[in-house]
């Protein structure tokens, strides 16, 4: 007797509209955050109905630089630590472009800070999305910017001895308008943050951090995806509870959730206001 499968419609979004076809697998570790946060992202523009015309993703280089390979939307693959440089020129030239720049902690605020804190304080309408895997995990696990003081890596044998950038801390101080941190292990949570940061007018981070398994992970009783997990529930806490916590408290732990929501006007308001000022001024003659 043949069994008839019957096929149930989805009930939820998947993102899959977004991906070329035949992609899987991807090429990431076991284990790393990017696949995860690839996913969140997609399911994003599904809710949010944005067209494969309408949106440009922006990488850099490292292991995050690999994800516009495997998408149909718009992509533009730049140099490592340039891809908010190069996303500020599309959102300038084009407002109406979803613009979206996915890069590691390397790409990001190591090799371009100086291009992270000026995006910022220009309060550009673009979202970032930065996967924080502690490391330089594509050239060989290097310490990085963001690498915990005292942890062990391919270049600091003897323990980290330098500070640690907070990611979210930077761009708050900085003027972003919407500041969220999230992790592999907050998947729906995930989806639901980089919706609100694609929602946002300005300048909107959402760090995912996600320590690299076969690099940072290997050197600091991490080598497993579940003993990565298990570090990444014991540290992250949900904002408000992180506040409660004193200053001595919270160098064990890191918050989640949404840190900043502001409504500052962006960059391109922000020229065409003075566009106009200058125009009164001037008789109307700014082109």
């Amino acid at each position: 007797m043949n069994q008839v499968i019957v096929e149930k419609p989805l009930t939820h979004v998947t993102g899959d509209a977004y991906l070329k076809p035949g992609i899987h697998p991807t090429m990431w570790c076991p284990g790393c955050g990017i696949g995860t946060m690839m996913s969140a992202m997609l399911r994003a523009f599904e809710e949010l109905g944005f067209s494969h015309s309408d949106t440009v993703v922006v990488t850099g280089i490292g292991c995050t630089g690999k994800l516009d390979d495997y998408l149909v939307t718009n992509a533009l693959h730049t140099t490592h630590g340039r891809a908010l440089a190069y996303a500020t020129g599309i959102k300038a030239f084009n407002p109406k472009l979803h613009v979206v720049v996915v890069m590691g902690d390397g790409d990001s605020v190591t090799i371009g800070g100086n291009h992270f804190i000026h995006a910022a304080r220009r309060n550009i309408d673009v979202t970032a999305i930065v996967l924080n895997n502690l490391n330089f995990g594509m050239t060989g696990g290097q310490v990085s910017g963001t690498t915990p003081g005292s942890s062990l890596t391919s270049t600091t044998a003897y323990g980290n001895p330098e500070r640690a950038f907070d990611i979210c801390a930077l761009a708050e101080t900085a003027g972003a308008n919407y500041v969220a941190r999230t992790t592999p292990h907050h998947g729906w949570e995930m989806q639901a943050l980089i919706r609100q940061g694609l929602q946002r007018k300005g300048f909107s981070l959402i760090e995912v951090v996600s320590p690299c398994p076969p690099h940072y992970g290997r050197h600091n009783e991490m080598r497993d995806t579940s003993d990565m997990l298990h570090w990444i529930r014991d540290q992250a806490l949900p904002v408000e509870r992180y506040r409660e916590l004193t200053p001595v408290e919270r160098r064990k732990h890191f918050p989640v959730g949404t840190l900043v929501d502001l409504q500052e006007p962006d960059f391109n308001t922000c020229y065409e206001l003075v566009r106009e000022r200058a125009g009164h001024v001037n008789g109307g003659k700014v082109k």
